[in-house]
């Protein structure tokens, strides 16, 4: 099976971004329906050198990456970047995240300890409402950011859209949101935008000093 280079690189990427998971979670990275990525996947397993392989298993199981899928997801996204020719101003929101990570890390450790031997039961309502504030102004910092990445890569777009529902799924009360692993809360689509951000510019997270 051919598959276009646009939907070849759009999985491809989605898997960078998740590591693993089955179609419809790569599916929600993209914005697509799992009807439309299942044949993709399809399709770059089945190439003369599979691209990605499927892993069975209860808790880590689905569809990841191979080596060769990473490599030539490296490949596409350098394409890419250089037909946009926008790679300096890319660099320069990079630059500003990675400020703006530090805070986020910090913010995420408040939230799940109250010192370094405590951790928060949120059962202080207030000590919580001071955290989500802090929170709110991040995202607030966060949004030009990713308007110029999506005017730059329209890829891009699907941040802001996440980041609204969880940070709006934490102001209504849902603690889940602000932090925890396998759904779609603020840390996860932090995470992942930090990944894209190093992957379009062919950057690794080994070599910062600080990571989500």
């Amino acid at each position: 099976m051919v598959v276009a280079v646009k939907a070849r690189l759009g999985v491809l990427h989605a898997l960078r971004l998740r590591g693993f998971g089955e179609v419809d979670r790569i599916a929600e990275v993209l914005g697509d329906s799992s009807a439309e990525v299942a044949p993709v996947l399809a399709g770059l397993a089945a190439a003369d050198r599979a691209l990605v392989t499927y892993r069975p298993g209860p808790v880590l199981g689905g569809w990841t990456l191979t080596a060769e899928g990473r490599a030539e997801g490296a490949r596409l996204l350098a394409e890419e970047l250089i037909r946009c020719g926008m790679r300096a101003e890319v660099a320069a929101v990079y630059e500003e995240f990675r400020a703006l990570n530090r805070s986020f890390l910090c913010l995420c450790t408040r939230w799940q300890l109250r010192d370094r031997t405590t951790i928060n039961d949120h059962s202080d309502s207030d000590y919580d409402a001071g955290v989500i504030e802090e929170l709110v102004s991040i995202d607030a910092r966060t949004r030009p950011l990713v308007e110029v990445l999506s005017a730059t890569l329209p890829r891009f777009g699907h941040y802001r859209t996440r980041f609204d529902v969880a940070r709006s799924r934490v102001e209504a009360g849902d603690r889940d949101w602000f932090a925890k692993a396998m759904i779609d809360s603020y840390h996860t689509v932090w995470f992942e935008l930090h990944e894209d951000l190093l992957a379009t510019l062919g950057l690794e997270r080994a070599t910062e000093s600080d990571s989500s």
